[in-house]
């Protein structure tokens, strides 16, 4: 039986996941790299609420509709979660490495 590379196992002490393995190289990191790569990421998410905000109502309640959304489409932002996760570790360890 093969085992898909994406699929991850809690227990697995050589993989783990790609969340585990985050938080195992923002550990061991310069903070000040972690740092700077959590306000980029910080700054996107601003920009996408000021994106998704625009135009809208006084009243318009972007937590409601986020909580909605994950609600709809939980397997896909789980997806996305994992690649956003496996991006912030690159660039973390690909400017430890320079």
């Amino acid at each position: 039986m093969s085992k898909d590379w994406f699929i991850e196992d809690e227990n697995d002490i050589f993989f783990g996941t790609v969340k585990s393995k985050y938080f195992d190289v923002t550990r061991g990191a310069n903070k000040e790299i972690v740092e700077e790569e959590f306000d980029k990421l910080l700054e996107k998410v601003a920009v996408m609420e000021l994106l998704l905000s625009k135009d809208k109502e006084e009243d318009f309640d972007i937590d409601r509709l986020i909580k909605e959304y994950i609600f709809q489409n939980l397997d896909e932002i789980e997806n996305i979660k994992k690649d956003l996760y496996l991006e912030l570790t690159s660039n973390i360890v690909s400017k430890l490495e320079s």
